[in-house]
């Protein structure tokens, strides 16, 4: 399908993590930079509260070192105000397992910080980028296979068709690529850069299939009854398949994200389509052209999601730019993802 990455992620910020943030605070979240905020008087009072009804103030940057801010509680609430999962429904608390989950990551992120607080004193290396770097690992500690289990069975029980429902199908999707439990299946019969090109189509198509059938998962069935199982079981299929379809076809649809989400009707969007592509052209806050390929400012997000609008395939653009196709398909999915925001709070109507 042509030009529809753009539309998607726009479409998934109706129930986008929007709930109590300001667009500069939603900027921040989504560019991943954590700004830390808080002072050390407030600390107490925001552990008890409930974590994802805070508003920031202003304060000491986290991202410039320690010193100051060298209380793993404050550290850990600091951190976690930057995922990417775990956000709840506009006017809503997290659900059960979200809480859950929120939980377990915040014990171990606390350990985590207070074993390698000391080694990070001696490094170099920012603290934002080192908290970061510190979330990613939990992620990978704390969502195994009984959290996504449940977090399953908690969506099966959602009704069909809701916003709800939907949220939390986004929010499975991330936490399953968070895991790290993906497999890599068939890796050693390609070459890198074409694994790659038919892994991340492969995902994608995954966790469609997850998306739509999501009823279709039954613990009880299966030796192991494990979740991953099941989703890697249907990641190996893909996987071939891709292979089977761009032997006999161009490449020229990658990366297709259009199956993640189906919810709106046509006439829709087209409309939001095309409202989508005058308003990347127009480029009114200037950040489009800016935002662009390391050392290739021609190779930027506006002149690359332009090009997909004028119907031009991967191919071509790699052609135009003379660079690699998962160099611009990874580079665009980070560009629709760090402004998912702006399209929310300038598109989508409240």
């Amino acid at each position: 399908m042509q030009n529809r990455q753009i539309l998607i992620f726009v479409k998934k910020c109706r129930i986008a993590d929007s709930y109590a943030m300001s667009h500069n605070e939603r900027h921040k979240v989504n560019c991943r930079n954590c700004h830390f905020a808080m002072t050390q008087q407030r600390e107490e009072q925001l552990i008890e509260t409930n974590p994802d009804q805070r508003n920031s103030e202003s304060g000491h940057n986290l991202g410039a070192g320690l010193g100051a801010t060298d209380n793993p509680h404050q550290i850990v609430e600091e951190i976690l105000r930057g995922r990417t999962l775990l956000r709840p429904l506009m006017g809503k608390n997290l659900s059960d397992v979200q809480q859950k989950i929120y939980e377990v990551v915040k014990i171990q992120l606390f350990a985590e910080i207070s074993h390698n607080i000391s080694y990070y004193k001696s490094t170099q290396t920012p603290l934002n980028v080192w908290g970061r770097e510190l979330l990613l690992q939990v992620w990978k500690k704390c969502l195994d296979d009984d959290l996504l289990k449940q977090f399953t069975l908690e969506i099966q029980q959602q009704p069909q068709n809701t916003v709800l429902r939907r949220h939390l199908l986004g929010e499975l999707v991330e936490a399953i690529r968070l895991s790290g439990k993906l497999c890599r299946p068939h890796r050693e019969k390609f070459t890198p850069d074409f694994y790659e090109l038919l892994y991340e189509e492969a995902v994608i198509r995954t966790l469609a299939y997850l998306c739509k059938n999501i009823d279709q998962y039954d613990p009880e069935r299966g030796q192991s009854q494990k979740f991953m199982n099941w989703v890697n079981f249907r990641l190996d299929k893909m996987v071939i398949e891709c292979r089977r379809e761009f032997t006999n076809s161009k490449v020229d649809s990658l990366p297709n994200l259009a199956d993640l989400e189906n919810f709106s009707q046509p006439a829709e969007e087209d409309s939001l389509l095309t409202e989508t592509q005058n308003y990347i052209a127009s480029d009114p806050r200037n950040c489009f052209k800016k935002e662009h390929i390391r050392n290739r400012p021609d190779a930027n997000f506006q002149a690359i999601a332009l090009a997909r609008f004028a119907g031009k395939s991967w191919e071509e653009i790699s052609t135009i730019f003379d660079i690699k196709i998962p160099t611009l398909s990874s580079f665009f999915q980070r560009c629709c993802v760090k402004f998912r925001p702006q399209f929310q709070k300038d598109l989508i109507p409240d």
